[in-house]
């Protein structure tokens, strides 16, 4: 059998999909890196909502998906980007999120790590912005969950330089009941966070970075890196205090910033583990055995995919990891909170189902076949 798909320059071919899934099943914890996925929402396709509206959550489906991810030995970024946070998921779902997977993860023994940020408000003063951040702190320490400090819309806009991260990220730490991960997340994921740390210079916002983690190491568990530049992220990584990590959430070069070299490596925070991820625990497992080029070999052909997934506007990759969910049978259809399952093309959908397939990644292969020919379908694509 094989399917018609567009190509992305027009016109239609045939694809042969894969027979049988990737074997990799669930195993034991790792040993060699922390790795942690940041996972989707599933909204509730019967919800009478309008992409203004409060997101709809279908709180079964999306639990289900958190307690597959643990499955398999990772640990869940919870409340993130990737959970369209601030782009369809607003504050009061990110809380009731937070809550309820906490809850989960401490039935089944589950890691979790939870984003704390100021989304419920637009704007104010450094002294709003820090009682912002507070408040959703809170939430997260009740819940038992650890927190990620993420980049914030609001100081963005309203910092007038270095001093005023300086100020209220060392407030925050010196309050943390526990050590925290620092999220610098780059533009290119959110345009409204240009000039973060203080200045649009990266050498100038990376000083400023090291600058509040060297001021409280005992506060910093690590640093999630979202800027896709391999080379500035091993930078600064070495730059880190003794016992600080360094996340990565480049997913463009994971596979090599994850392996590492004779100077250290990275751990991971990775939106697209989400898709990827028991194919992910089965390398890092491979890695735990000192097996690097094992490693390699099965996550280097898993980045055309995600370079794919991730291309400009990157904003709206999570657009194709709730695709793929979709076709792997995760969720029962393809709609998103905010209607954001519209932001991408047919051809973007048809070329992120064949390299997902190629990879063996549907466990039901059949399945994802069937629904891919639907929605082909709804576009006029007979087969």
């Amino acid at each position: 059998m094989t399917v018609r798909l567009p190509g992305l320059k027009g016109g239609l071919r045939a694809y042969e999909p894969r027979p049988e899934p990737l074997a990799v099943t669930p195993g034991t914890p790792f040993t060699s890196r922390t790795v942690f996925s940041a996972a989707h929402v599933v909204a509730d396709p019967f919800a009478d909502t309008t992409p203004d509206s409060p997101a709809a959550v279908d709180w079964d489906a999306t639990l289900a998906f958190r307690r597959h991810l643990w499955s398999h030995g990772l640990g869940v970024a919870e409340a993130m980007d990737t959970a369209q946070r601030g782009m369809g998921l607003d504050w009061a779902g990110a809380a009731e999120l937070i809550r309820r997977s906490a809850a989960e993860a401490h039935s089944v023994g589950g890691r979790i790590a939870c984003g704390v940020g100021t989304d419920q408000i637009t704007g104010g003063t450094p002294a709003e912005i820090r009682a912002a951040y507070e408040e959703q702190s809170a939430v997260v320490e009740e819940a038992g969950a650890q927190a990620i400090l993420m980049a914030s819309r609001a100081l963005a806009a309203a910092a007038s330089g270095p001093e005023d991260y300086l100020e209220i990220y060392g407030h925050l730490l010196r309050q943390a009941a526990e050590p925290v991960v620092l999220h610098w997340l780059g533009p290119m994921f959110d345009p409204a966070l240009e000039g973060y740390w203080g200045s649009s210079d990266l050498d100038a916002a990376t000083d400023t970075f090291l600058e509040v983690i060297a001021a409280h190491p005992d506060k910093v568990d690590g640093i999630k890196v979202s800027l896709l530049d391999a080379q500035r992220e091993i930078d600064l990584r070495r730059r880190l205090p003794q016992g600080v990590r360094c996340y990565t959430g480049d997913d463009f070069h994971y596979p090599e910033l994850i392996a590492g070299d004779e100077k250290g490596f990275s751990h991971a925070l990775l939106g697209i583990f989400d898709p990827l991820g028991p194919l992910a625990a089965e390398a890092v497992r491979v890695l735990d055995t000192g097996d690097t080029d094992g490693f390699r070999r099965l996550l280097d052909p898993t980045v055309e995919l995600s370079r794919h997934l991730f291309q400009a506007p990157t904003r709206f990759y999570k657009t194709g990891v709730v695709f793929l969910a979709w076709l792997a049978g995760h969720q029962s259809h393809f709609t998103m909170v905010g209607g954001l399952q519209s932001a991408r093309s047919l051809p973007h959908f048809a070329r992120a189902y064949e390299l997902a397939d190629g990879l063996g990644l549907f466990p039901d292969p059949k399945l994802a076949e069937e629904r891919m020919k639907n929605l082909l379908s709804l576009y006029g694509v007979d087969q």
